[in-house]
């Protein structure tokens, strides 16, 4: 692909000193690959290739990666390293030696070279024989549209469709009489087989009747615009006139746009892919003020909320099946009736409907497959266990995977190929974002222009999949990301099945989705978790694997030779059992690694020769106590990310110029003062996470000498590029040096975050200049109103969370109409929080998720209910508030309890609310009076 021709490119540099005649394979290697490229990009698109054109872009993908393996081979070999060397006896004496070696090694490149160069004029010559080019230009048969069974299912057969129906019809209908008059798009958004389309024309269905026109059409991912104005108008004029064939796009909307001037009508746009789809169709509609409606479907997000109206969020996001109603559609397809499955069948029955994840496309075609097999338990778990390989092989599974695969068929090229990399991990697993795109950059995934930045393209890639419904965002953060990601169960089959046909990925030690039939191994993924006796044949080869991905922990003996996978670029063990350091020991010889993460319990100890990956770009011990990392580690001059469990400053850390990201660092008493200095030179760290175990008192000279030197350092990073800085300590520490010390303020800070036991008297002077700051969790005491005015200036603030031991007890605090303008998450916490906080009329207007204290004691009694204004955050979702008991009786805290459930009760049905209790045991008790049977989360210790 692209990464190989920027290789080739890269080798016919004069950095590199190839022989003449190689240099002309090498142009000519060029040449053949953007060809190459250009068909493997071109065939992508193709919906169902023939098997002709199957096993030649098997072969160009082969080709690609042998040619890959040769230029890595050549450029990590003696002569292919620049001819930069040091100076002095020691370099003449290197530059002999290269004299002596380099020739006998460039002829032998040259000889490789020249055989790629013939298997690559063999791959084109055969395409030319068998005249593939042709074979793919031929139309592919006309398919029948999947969707099509949506519009004739009979209403008794649906499942759980009442809820998401009525729900819409409301959005839909519903709402402030002039608002109401204006045309109203409403959006369903959902990944494909959820009943997008199924639900869409129940809505048709029910409202039918209701509007002077009405007509329902089907876009699909290659819209004939013609073909939809030309359905749209015949259903709407009811036969009164019939368009000419001959019209063109423009003659059909204005007949239609003049048709419903002043009519009130009803569209539903179903299955629309792109913005320029739907900018097209929706000149056809005019905005008349007649109460008019259109209803769209769509598997993206950012296609639903630009087809939504305008001034209204108009998205209904449908959602899975519950588990009540996946059994019910389940049941009643398998057998007939909801009570009709065997007592023997139970079991497997849940394990099956877990593996369909409550979408109905997959509950209906797999109890559909069922009721026409014997009904054991025998062959039931047969077909369990077989669903992955069945979306390959079974006739009854054809529609679905058709279906499935029309959003992988939409993706550009390299998405494609990011979302198949997902399938190297087991099913449920939860896929941490940043971790996946530094493998992604690793593997060479990620294409960026002129100065664009690897992890934000990459982050960009994540957030694509997201919203093309193919993977499922997990943790979403107060700035709408998602911290992860989960790939449904199918999609994960789907993805493997793709995986195993290119050759991309070998699994090993899943039983349902097992992939070994590949001598040659890209990718290879072992789960002990799933097999514990797994074991690699002994014919794979293992000398061209990428990623070599581990889950869970393998038999001593069983174990694999970490020296054997010479080209590995990625290299994640992840098994929460000791490491020994002898399986580490010949690391060194992984020279092209790239990526390195290890999530065990303990290693014994990381070896020296750590230093000498010199293509690392990421170290991954966060999951891993090492208290001590090898001196060798600063030798690493590409490391980026360097993320460790309070593992202590390494000494010459000013040497690694490329750290991004420096986490969990240690610094403590036997810190050098030199790594504090040299800290500040690392001109393009963006995070830093800072474990403090030190103690500093006005006799310590020595301590407040770290301290200063900290100061220095963090004063130089917040005048280069620092985003984010995170403080914690596992003991008192005191940051009195951090109050006004930072100076100049870290300009393009946007996350500053304690996590320690300590509190500033007030709020930090340097704090109120970060214009770009967007998180903020910070130990203040005591909390005041002006605490609140200072904060609520920030610009960009988004979250916030404020730790103070008291608040201003003689009245409420009170949060104004005119700050906190776009903050969306405020977590209060507070020993003493007095009689609480009051929000005004406006405040707050974007937030969404809140958390307060409340002293039970303190605001009883509870005269006309609890009123502190939660009914003014108009955009609130979800409300946690914390009840503190020390001191108050039974009584109080059981009434303050019911006052909150009071005041949440008059708001959105959409609101949810937790309650929890601190200092339970505190609690007065009243006479003999026992304390609720209903059980309350008590709040966790490290949160106090």
């Amino acid at each position: 692909g692209l990464r190989v021709l920027r290789k080739l490119g890269a080798l016919l540099s004069d950095e590199y000193k190839l022989l003449r005649s190689v240099k002309g394979d090498v142009m000519f290697l060029k040449a053949e690959l953007e060809s190459m490229h250009a068909f493997l990009k071109m065939m992508s698109e193709v919906e169902d290739p023939d098997e002709m054109s199957k096993c030649w872009i098997k072969e160009v993908r082969e080709l690609s990666y042998n040619i890959e393996y040769g230029i890595d081979s050549f450029m990590l070999s003696p002569c292919g390293e620049s001819s930069r060397k040091p100076r002095g006896f020691k370099g003449r004496l290197s530059r002999c030696m290269d004299i002596m070696t380099n020739s006998k090694t460039r002829h032998c490149i040259a000889k490789k070279i020249k055989v790629l160069k013939q298997d690559a004029i063999e791959v084109s010559s055969r395409r030319a024989r068998y005249k593939v080019d042709d074979v793919v230009s031929k139309p592919s048969r006309i398919s029948i549209d999947p969707r099509l069974p949506a519009f004739f299912t009979e209403v008794k057969r649906l499942v759980g469709i009442d809820g998401p129906k009525d729900k819409l019809i409301k959005l839909l209908t519903e709402g402030e009489v002039a608002i109401a008059q204006q045309l109203k798009v409403v959006s369903i958004v959902g990944i494909g087989g959820l009943g997008k389309t199924t639900l869409a024309n129940q809505v048709y269905q029910k409202l039918e009747g209701q509007f002077e026109c009405q007509a329902f059409v089907s876009v699909s991912q290659k819209p004939d615009l013609k073909k939809i104005l030309r359905n749209i108008l015949s259903q709407i004029c009811c036969q009164e006139r019939v368009s000419n064939e001959e019209w063109d796009e423009q003659q059909l909307i204005n007949t239609i746009r003049q048709f419903l001037k002043h009519k009130r009508y009803f569209i539903v746009i179903d299955d629309i892919w792109g913005t320029p789809a739907w900018r097209a169709i929706k000149c056809a509609f005019p905005e008349n003020s007649s109460s008019s409606r259109i209803l769209t479907t769509t598997r993206i997000v950012t296609v639903a909320k630009y087809c939504s109206s305008q001034n209204h969020d108009h998205v209904y996001e449908i959602k899975p099946l519950s588990a009540t109603h996946s059994k019910s559609l389940f049941f009643k397809r398998a057998f007939g009736c909801e009570g009709g499955c065997p007592l023997q069948l139970r079991e497997v029955s849940d394990e099956i409907l877990k593996k369909c994840g409550g979408l109905p496309l997959a509950i209906i075609t797999v109890a559909s497959l069922l009721a026409n097999k014997a009904s054991t338990r025998e062959e039931w778990l047969r077909i369990r266990n077989s669903l992955g390989s069945a979306l390959e092989k079974d006739l009854d599974m054809e529609e679905m995977k058709k279906i499935l695969f029309l959003s992988y068929n939409d993706l550009p090229y390299h998405l494609k190929t990011c979302l198949l990399y997902l399938s190297i991990f087991p099913e449920d697993y939860v896929i941490k974002r940043d971790q996946l795109v530094r493998r992604w950059i690793a593997e060479g995934f990620i294409i960026v222009e002129g100065g664009q930045d690897l992890e934000e393209v990459g982050e960009g890639y994540f957030s694509d999949l997201i919203n093309r419904s193919l993977i499922e965002p997990v943790e979403i953060q107060y700035d709408g990301r998602a911290d992860a990601c989960r790939v449904h169960d199918m999609i994960l089959d789907l993805i493997i099945s793709k995986s195993i046909e290119e050759n991309f990925v070998t699994l090993s030690g899943d039983s349902k989705h097992n992939s070994l039939p590949y001598d040659k191994v890209h990718r290879l993924s072992l789960n002990y978790h799933a097999q514990e006796h797994t074991m690699v044949p002994s014919n794979m080869v293992v000398s061209h694997v990428r990623s070599l991905t581990i889950f869970g922990c393998a038999e001593a003996e069983h174990m694999l030779c970490l020296s054997n996978f010479q080209s590995v670029r990625v290299l994640d063990i992840e098994n929460r059992e000791v490491l020994e350091h002898k399986y580490l020991k010949h690391i060194s010889r992984l020279s092209q690694l790239k990526y390195l993460r290890l999530n065990v319990r303990r290693i014994t100890a990381l070896p020296e020769q750590l230093g000498e990956l010199q293509n690392l770009q990421t170290l991954d011990l966060r999951w891993t106590w090492v208290k001590k990392l090898p001196a060798s580690i600063v030798q690493l001059q590409q490391l980026a990310c360097l993320l460790v469990n309070s593992a202590e400053l390494p000494e010459g850390i000013g040497n690694m110029r490329a750290l991004r990201e420096l986490s969990e660092i240690e610094i403590n008493q036997n810190t050098w003062l030199t790594s504090l200095q040299e800290l500040g030179s690392l001109a393009k760290l963006r995070i830093l996470e800072l474990n403090l175990n030190w103690h500093i008192s006005s006799t310590n000279s020595d301590m407040k000498a770290y301290a200063d030197n900290l100061v220095v350092s963090l004063c130089k990073l917040g005048m280069l590029n620092l985003r984010s800085i995170q403080i914690q300590s596992y003991h008192s520490c005191s940051l009195d040096f951090l109050i006004d010390s930072w100076f100049p303020p870290p300009h393009l800070l946007q996350r500053f975050e304690m996590n320690i036991n300590y509190y500033f008297p007030r709020i930090p002077k340097w704090i109120v200049s970060l214009d770009h700051l967007s998180y903020l969790s910070i130990n203040v005491n005591p909390v005041d109103e002006e605490t609140f005015r200072v904060l609520g200036n920030l610009p960009s603030l988004l979250f916030l969370w404020i730790s103070s031991r008291t608040a201003r007890p003689e009245e409420r605090l009170i949060i104004s109409s005119n700050v906190f303008r776009f903050l969306k998450e405020f977590y209060f916490t507070c020993w003493d929080s007095g009689t609480g906080l009051v929000f005004e009329a406006g405040a707050m207007p974007e937030l969404e998720k809140l958390r307060v204290p409340f002293n039970a004691h303190a605001v009883f009694p509870l005269s006309g209910g609890l009123d502190f204004g939660i009914q003014n955050l108009c955009s609130l979702k979800h409300l946690h508030v914390e009840i503190v008991c020390y001191s108050a009786k039974v009584r109080e805290v059981e009434a303050l309890e019911d006052a909150v459930k009071n005041a949440a009760g008059c708001l959105s049905d959409e609101l949810t609310l937790e309650v929890s209790r601190w200092d339970e045991e505190e609690i007065v008790k009243d006479g003999d009076h026992k304390l609720a049977e209903e059980v309350i989360t008590p709040r966790v210790a490290a949160e106090i």
